[in-house]
């Protein structure tokens, strides 16, 4: 890929794998918005930060937000951040580079012909580079097949398509700016109890450590969602169920109008009664989880499109 910038075993286990099925399933109900299925709210500009509606065109905002979620894993952000880093969201002069990359995605024509089918919905037929519908569903497949599905190594992705470390770098720091959490607070936040920076300095130490189906941390073994807020969560004292349906109905509930704060768990699934996942929110539109089979504890935004979020709780000491 050319870039303009640069040419270089229990019940509760079950639980947080199923919520990687649970995922995909919403995004496939998001994609099916553009053609008269139901639509997730969340891809609207109202879910977003004010940074991301103040810099970003609103046609390619809601080109970012429908595309992603074609590629399960893969957050809006990146295919943002991507198109600001390669041409400010198509506002470049020209959107041609030396090395013949073209178009609001800069893609290589020979490049941009292996990711351009199926047209995706408003995009041009036949396909071309130079259209921005085409460019951004090409470029959210190129991620895809590089290691962002289920957000297996969005690293490794964002290095494809462009082999430049600063690239990467540069890319994932302006995701994270527009990443800010809609609901940020507009004056700070206040600091975490002892209790959860206890909890969330926990959590952050396991950075790394790889998912298992059961785990709870036990020496040679690691954690599924919920055995990783239950161990947070015991290293302050605090004892939580094992089982992520039961860690929120035990925990008093955050008002959905009241702003997170670090330490807070938050939830997903079909329902509240069907709870699949369980992450531990850190601040800044930021959480720590353990998400499914093949992936590490890590942190990442806790609200995309097709998330299933469904709302939050504060464990009281």
């Amino acid at each position: 890929m050319e870039s303009a910038a640069a040419r270089a075993g229990t019940a509760a286990a079950a639980g947080c794998l199923a919520a990687a099925f649970v995922l995909i399933a919403a995004a496939t109900a998001v994609v099916s918005a553009t053609t008269g299925g139901l639509f997730d709210p969340f891809t609207g500009t109202a879910g977003t930060s004010a940074t991301a509606r103040a810099d970003i065109p609103p046609r390619m905002l809601t080109l970012y937000q429908q595309a992603a979620p074609t590629c399960p894993g893969l957050p809006w952000t990146i295919l943002a951040a991507i198109g600001k880093v390669e041409t400010d969201h198509g506002r470049a002069p020209t959107m041609v580079s030396t090395a013949g990359a073209v178009g609001p995605m800069q893609f290589l024509p020979d490049t941009f012909d292996q990711y351009a089918q199926p047209v995706p919905p408003g995009g041009a037929n036949p396909p071309t580079p130079w259209d921005p519908a085409d460019a951004v569903y090409a470029a959210a497949r190129l991620l895809c097949d590089n290691g962002a599905r289920d957000a297996r190594d969005l690293h490794a992705a964002i290095y494809a398509y462009n082999h430049a470390d600063w690239y990467v770098t540069q890319v994932l720091a302006q995701a994270h700016q527009y990443a800010q959490a809609a609901d940020q607070q507009t004056t700070p936040a206040p600091p975490p109890n002892q209790a959860t920076a206890t909890a969330i300095a926990f959590a952050r130490s396991k950075t790394g450590t790889p998912y298992e189906w059961g785990g709870t941390g036990e020496p040679g073994h690691g954690y599924d969602c919920s055995g990783l807020t239950q161990a947070a969560y015991a290293a302050t004292g605090i004892t939580l169920p094992r089982v992520a349906q039961d860690q929120y109905d035990a925990t008093p509930k955050v008002p959905d109008t009241a702003p997170l704060l670090p330490g807070d768990l938050v939830f997903y699934g079909t329902s509240l009664a069907n709870i699949t996942h369980v992450g531990l929110y850190v601040g800044a539109g930021q959480m720590i989880d353990a998400a499914h089979t093949g992936t590490t504890v890590r942190t990442e935004p806790y609200r995309h499109p097709g998330d299933h979020y469904v709302g939050a709780t504060r464990p009281a000491p």
